[in-house]
């Protein structure tokens, strides 16, 4: 088993790297920070996408989107992983919110979500 590529020594698990990790783990905090949603991470990744969907309450439709948001994350840290990995390219967390919060957006307004911003 490898070192994590984010240099923090331990070794290279996918509960490690999504979760544990001093660099990429720390991406939940922020994302949970943007959602307004706020809790505990769980260690194990099938317990914390279960918790992280059910985190804010609601119907069907915010247990989608907070779905969307985890998996998105999910794919945003494993693509900086292998960014790091093989291109020896880092790019600071805050950075990989931002990604995020476009690649959410691209498919909400592709799905025709309906935005409703301020106060009505």
């Amino acid at each position: 088993m490898s070192s994590c590529v984010a240099g923090c020594g331990h070794p290279e698990t996918a509960q490690h790297l999504f979760l544990l990790c001093n660099t990429f783990g720390s991406l939940w905090r922020l994302v949970r920070d943007w959602i307004g949603c706020y809790g505990v991470d769980a260690d194990n990744i099938s317990d914390h996408l279960l918790q992280f969907t059910h985190l804010s309450g609601g119907g069907n439709a915010r247990r989608a989107f907070m779905q969307l948001i985890w998996l998105l994350c999910a794919w945003v840290v494993w693509n900086e992983r292998n960014n790091l990995l093989f291109n020896n390219v880092v790019t600071p967390i805050p950075c990989l919110l931002d990604k995020i919060k476009t690649l959410s957006l691209g498919w909400l307004q592709d799905k025709k979500a309906n935005f409703v911003f301020g106060k009505q």
